[in-house]
């Protein structure tokens, strides 16, 4: 059975099958709870060799393991809130008060005794037994933000003035994040707002400019850093007496991890480099134990998994905009694009096709904020496909 739906854009009919009358995409839905679930599994056995290392030398096989699992759990709570919000409130929500919230957080990191800093780097403020990474929720301020601003200016997309304000916010948050430092999650933001901006129609002549000013400030903040310098000659040739024990260590062992699994891999738990060789195996690096234990065709399950989820969240978006809908068209459009970024990056750094940079796999890496917040930005999606659905079907 199927179901005609009136395109207001386009003044012809649509046709959907009937499935499309269920409240949202339970395929969706499903989807993303299978790369949860499967993310539990991968994190457990990246994590479970880690007891009585040098790093961790009192903590219990299952240590790692009850820590997502109540990430998890917090993560569904979290989504469950957030997809009963209308997305009308946060539209409401005058964008330049998440401007002040975004900053205000940025700042407060940087701040001594209130940020936490690991390994050199002050990402965290800690909040009891807990510590939350800042960029992870201004990645998803600045997604609302961003959304918020095309769909009050998408007539002035060819105006420099007009967008002014939202150029002003992506450089002082990529600023700020600079200083933390996470460049990663700097250029994310920027692509963020960028691409999003791209889709609302942003002008040649202004977007061209600052894709160049993005670049070269990429690159400034790569020469001007000594040790970024040092990573990015290690990631041309890991191999490199120089660097193979050293800032090539990490992406040399990666490689090792792939190319141990082959094709179908050593099997679940079969993994020889989470054994304390592969460093940070359950977080950056989580698609390289993947690749060892279930090998190329467990890659091309993940990947064709993700490819999914981001394709849906720009087919919602597209059709809340045929909706005349377009801060939640956006809204889901804007968090494909995150997704997709933040992916591609992720397997581009384990598989070596970029240097290697502190950047989570949404949905499978260990880490509480980065699954949490992702939980909330796919349960907007499911909020605009769902409010989709009741303006197609006459509220049902």
């Amino acid at each position: 059975m199927k179901w005609a739906f009136w395109d207001t854009r386009r003044g012809g009919f649509e046709i959907y099958p009937a499935s499309a009358r269920a409240r949202f995409d339970i395929t969706l839905l499903l989807v993303i709870l299978g790369l949860i679930l499967f993310g539990v599994v991968i994190v457990y056995s990246a994590t479970s060799p880690l007891a009585g290392s040098p790093r961790f030398p009192n903590i219990s096989h299952d240590y790692f393991l009850q820590r997502h699992l109540i990430f998890v759990v917090v993560g569904f709570t979290a989504a469950l809130i957030t997809i009963f919000i209308p997305t009308r409130l946060l539209e409401r929500v005058k964008w330049y008060v998440l401007f002040g919230i975004a900053v205000s957080l940025l700042v407060l990191v940087l701040v001594p005794n209130i940020g936490y800093e690991v390994n050199g780097a002050r990402r965290w403020i800690r909040l009891g037994p807990l510590n939350v990474q800042i960029c992870e929720i201004v990645k998803l301020l600045s997604l609302i933000i961003a959304a918020q601003y095309a769909s009050t200016h998408q007539y002035f997309m060819h105006s420099f003035y007009k967008l002014f304000p939202l150029f002003t916010y992506t450089i002082v948050v990529m600023v700020l994040l600079g200083f933390q430092p996470d460049l990663g999650s700097a250029f994310v933001c920027g692509l963020i707002i960028g691409g999003m901006l791209f889709l609302a129609g942003l002008s040649y002549r202004i977007l061209m400019p600052l894709g160049v000013l993005t670049v070269a400030g990429v690159v400034a903040g790569v020469v001007l850093s000594p040790w970024r310098l040092l990573r990015l000659m290690a990631y041309l040739n890991p191999w490199d007496p120089e660097y193979v024990m050293g800032k090539g260590y990490q992406l040399g062992h990666s490689m090792v991890a792939f190319s141990r699994g082959q094709v179908t891999g050593l099997g679940l738990g079969g993994s020889v480099e989470k054994l304390n060789y592969l460093p940070e195996a359950h977080t950056d690096f989580i698609l390289s134990i993947v690749g060892e234990e279930l090998g190329f065709v467990g890659i091309v399950i993940v990947i064709t998994a993700f490819y999914f989820v981001i394709r849906r969240c720009f087919e919602i978006g597209r059709r809340a905009i045929r909706l005349e809908r377009f801060f939640p068209g956006m809204l889901a459009q804007g968090v494909g694009i995150w997704v997709g970024v933040q992916t591609v990056i992720n397997v581009g750094v384990a598989c070596g096709l970029f240097p290697t940079k502190g950047l989570t796999l949404p949905f499978l890496s260990y880490g509480g904020s980065s699954l949490v917040v992702m939980c909330c930005a796919m349960a907007l999606v499911l909020r605009v496909d769902y409010e989709n659905r009741r303006l197609m079907f006459g509220g049902h």
